[in-house]
């Protein structure tokens, strides 16, 4: 969801300025890597919905269950003076701890191990050398691919003392998130999660932001199916009995 950009420009909290981004960080030659590190094409999204077996099951637990720990670890660092380069420098030693692959690394030329993004920044925030501030709010996206599958998780922090606006649409956006998942079944209309999210957004007077999307993850990172977290009357897809698909609200 969205907030106002002159309410950011009003608020305490400063605009969002580049930092420095350092070298990409080394992976061990040991741990596998996606098919799409050291390509110069950009993946996309792959056509058709993966569904997995049991064996496939386990490894999107295992993957999704690595990412969540990472997650959790990332939001700890989450402190005035901090700056975002060092948590990907953490959550990127902690993923090759576990012999993971940090999927955002090289995916379509992306130089960090995970997503950081502060305040108006919607979302696939580069880490660089900008420290976090009193009252900043920050999404920490982490993907790791383990054993030839992709886990993806996200979440937003505070950072010090954050003014109620800001907690507001947090808490607001968390809640369309979880009413969301609350409806997934086999053989709910796709467009059905959106017009859930759609409608409780529209309640506190949110906005959507349409140029991003929920997808299908696994053994690839981003795949069908697309799913629109706004309303829409064309979309008459289904979910199938075991179809795994990642939703970050933002």
């Amino acid at each position: 969801m969205s907030r106002n950009l002159d309410e950011v420009a009003n608020s305490k909290r400063r605009r969002l300025r580049p930092g420095k981004v350092s070298p990409c960080r080394p992976v061990p030659n040991h741990i596998p890597r996606p098919p799409y590190v050291n390509s110069w094409q950009s993946p996309g999204i792959a056509s058709g919905p993966e569904v997995h077996d049991e064996k496939g099951i386990e490894c999107m637990r295992a993957s999704g269950r690595l990412a969540a720990q990472v997650l959790e670890f990332a939001g700890t660092l989450v402190k005035p003076g901090i700056k975002t380069d060092e948590i990907d420098e953490a959550v990127h030693q902690m993923i090759i701890d576990n012999g993971a692959y940090p999927s955002p690394l090289g995916y379509g030329g992306f130089p960090k191990s995970v997503c950081t993004s502060v305040n108006e920044c919607i979302c696939h925030g580069i880490p660089d050398s900008c420290a976090l501030e009193d009252g900043d709010i920050i999404n920490i996206d982490v993907t790791v691919y383990l054993n030839g599958y992709h886990g993806d998780t996200s979440a937003t922090f505070f950072c010090g003392e954050v003014d109620d606006k800001a907690r507001n649409l947090v808490q607001v956006t968390k809640e369309c998130l979880y009413k969301a998942i609350s409806i997934c079944a086999p053989g709910v209309e796709f467009k059905k999660i959106g017009q859930t999210i759609h409608d409780h957004a529209d309640k506190y007077r949110y906005g959507i932001v349409q140029q991003f999307v929920g997808h299908g993850v696994g053994r690839v990172f981003h795949a069908d199916p697309v799913i629109l977290h706004y309303s829409t009357y064309t979309d008459l897809d289904a979910l199938l009995a075991i179809c795994w698909f990642s939703y970050s609200m933002i």
